[in-house]
């Protein structure tokens, strides 16, 4: 597949665990202490949330701190007083809510990334002589290039390499973009498409834009012996990552 140029440049995302998502809030009291933090609508302490509730902050803290775990709120530490130096005592840690949205779907869709996608090619389409077809294939290359990226860490950080090593990479990294892949007889299979709907409605626009992304992605990763390939088949994604 083709390289085509593009704007690497993309600020890292926390990745939230759906699931983990739904446990947290799924707890009552944890679920009012994240309105809480909220409706304050800035930096919180553990003990400002926990005299608000009437809970021990002992307590509260346990709960606020499933909620940065799950990744609901984010942390910072700031000192409450003005006073400095010795005996000024410790910053005190605190919450607000994650900037980031949450949306919980089963099974996983990425519809967030499909507009943010789309919405690029517009405007470099709209900048200069590009048509919109070939900004959306410049702009999924790009995106691929990232799924790249995280394959290779993962390979660092399991310290194995070879192409057995290497599609075991790319089958991680596809699951945790909620493509639930499987591999069978060096075959990846897609059981679940990221922007299904959209494929539906716009079948030609999104599994071409799908099948440049999955393909720049083990392109640019290299050495797994797959190569991405349209391969529409009933309850599996339209993009299949064969060997050859």
């Amino acid at each position: 597949m083709a390289d085509i140029p593009g704007n690497d440049a993309r600020p890292p995302q926390a990745r939230v665990d759906q699931v983990a998502v739904v446990g947290a809030l799924a707890e009552p009291t944890r679920r009012s202490l994240y309105e809480q933090v909220v409706e304050i609508d800035d930096w919180v302490s553990r003990d400002q949330i926990a005299d608000a509730a009437g809970l021990p902050r002992a307590t509260a803290a346990h709960h606020l701190d499933r909620l940065v775990e799950a990744g609901l709120l984010e942390i910072t530490y700031r000192r409450l007083t003005d006073r400095t130096g010795p005996g000024a005592g410790r910053p005190a840690k605190l919450y607000r809510r994650a900037p980031h949205d949450v949306v919980v779907t089963l099974p996983p869709r990425d519809y967030e990334l499909a507009g943010e996608l789309l919405a690029r090619a517009v405007l470099t389409a709209s900048a200069g002589d590009t048509d919109v077809l070939t900004a959306v294939r410049q702009e999924a290359t790009v995106e691929g290039r990232h799924f790249a990226e995280e394959m290779r860490e993962r390979c660092a950080r399991d310290a194995e390499d070879g192409p057995d090593a290497r599609r075991g990479a790319v089958v991680e990294v596809l699951a945790e973009h909620g493509y639930e892949p499987v591999l069978a007889d060096g075959t990846v299979l897609l059981r679940n498409c990221p922007f299904h709907r959209l494929s539906r409605q716009y079948r030609d626009l999104v599994c071409g834009m799908n099948l440049q992304l999955l393909g720049s992605a083990v392109d640019a990763f290299g050495e797994t012996g797959l190569s991405a390939a349209l391969d529409p088949r009933e309850g599996y994604c339209c993009v299949t990552l064969s060997p050859g």
